[in-house]
């Protein structure tokens, strides 16, 4: 039987097989499982701080060590995932996921914490290339891709609001048995998956690190992406630090990140339009802006609808950029959705300390951070003068 591939139409997202939907769901079910772990442990740090006897900064370590692996994990998963298939490596990312929730499981030591955090990232740097990829090969278009984004990022929001409660009812260990269950659920839905006819990558070129073209798409998606997450995780103490109340500095700080939830699906919806190229001009534009009007300390209102701005218009790229590497290298589809993700992940570990230190260590209680937030946006239209062309059509 011939391989599946979808049948794009403009104006329109692209069919779906139906039976290639069981594949759909598992990429969707997967990257809001493995994205979860981004946030579980934040949304229960006294606890954990206490349990471990450890300070509130080496509990924000966790978070660190998974991204660390994170992005190691991402290349190797898409070259791999090209050449053996995304369900294979979906598999092999759960099974990391669930080694390293028996760790912390099991064990009460920090260290041995620490180290289970590691194999998760493993598993969620992995599983986030596989379930992207799980839904391009199943026949999702642009649309389906851009709620896999809605998906991760809702999934690290409801940690935030679940793991809470959840850990007054069963202890301290609930951020790790909410991840088991979670991923457990996750495995159902790639096995299922199993019977799927998938679309396969055609053509053997040369190596996707050494296509030139894919860099603007990096650039760029670093820009928006990468930029919107580091915002986001200094927006809030920026605020309180202009005279923000705690309660309207979270709203605007929610606000910068929440929206991605709709902004990335409806960046989808772009993509089929083949409008996605002066889109991508205008998000960079407002990015810009909005970072130097929160820099700038305005009245409460005004930051929180500036944070609303930039969380919008850093969203609406997120689907295409992954579209555009996939057609670009239809030979590597996996491992380009991995080198341009990994650009934002690079971003985002090296910029968010960055920016921390602004707050410290420079005059302006970070609002020289968010200026630089600012101008690195707008120096990224630079590269949107060499963004490929492929990121106006459908795939």
């Amino acid at each position: 039987m011939p391989p599946v591939t979808a049948t794009p139409g403009r104006g329109a997202s692209p069919a779906v097989p139906r039976r290639s939907l069981t594949a759909v769901v598992a990429g969707l079910v997967l990257g809001g499982a493995l994205t979860w772990n981004v946030a579980n442990t934040g949304a229960a740090a006294d606890e954990l701080g206490e349990a471990y006897g450890v300070s509130l900064g080496a509990v924000g370590l966790l978070t660190t060590a998974l991204f660390v692996t994170h992005l190691l994990s991402q290349l190797p998963a898409g070259v791999v995932a090209d050449r053996f298939g995304a369900r294979r490596v979906a598999l092999a990312a759960i099974a990391f996921v669930v080694v390293g929730d028996t760790i912390l499981l099991l064990t009460d030591g920090f260290g041995a914490a620490t180290a289970a955090r590691l194999i998760i990232g493993i598993g969620s740097g992995s599983g986030f290339v596989a379930g992207l990829d799980l839904i391009r090969a199943g026949g999702g278009g642009p649309v389906a891709q851009g709620l896999f984004g809605g998906a991760t990022t809702a999934s690290a929001g409801l940690a935030l609001v679940i793991v809470p409660p959840l850990e007054e009812a069963i202890g301290w260990r609930a951020p790790y048995w909410a991840s088991l269950a979670y991923v457990l659920l996750a495995a159902i839905a790639v096995i299922a998956a199993f019977g799927a006819s998938l679309s396969r990558a055609h053509g053997r070129r040369g190596g996707v690190l050494a296509d030139g073209r894919l860099v603007p798409l990096c650039i760029l998606h670093a820009a928006t992406f990468g930029l919107n997450v580091i915002a986001g995780n200094w927006v809030v103490t920026l605020l309180e630090r202009q005279g923000a109340s705690a309660a309207a500095a979270g709203l605007a700080g929610g606000l910068i990140l929440l929206v991605g939830v709709v902004s990335r699906p409806v960046g989808g919806w772009i993509v089929t339009r083949h409008v996605h190229r002066p889109v991508t001009f205008w998000s960079l534009a407002v990015v810009g802006v909005s970072a130097g009007v929160l820099a700038a300390g305005p009245p409460t209102a005004v930051a929180a609808l500036a944070a609303l701005a930039f969380g919008i218009a850093a969203g609406l790229p997120w689907t295409g950029f992954y579209v555009a590497a996939q057609r670009l290298r239809p030979d590597g589809p996996a491992a380009a959705i991995a080198f341009v993700n990994v650009a934002a992940s690079f971003a985002i570990l090296a910029g968010t300390p960055l920016v921390g230190l602004t707050f410290d260590a420079l005059p302006g209680d970070g609002a020289i951070g968010f200026a630089a937030i600012g101008a690195a946006a707008l120096l990224a239209l630079a590269a949107w003068r060499r963004m490929p062309a492929a990121g106006e059509t459908s795939a």
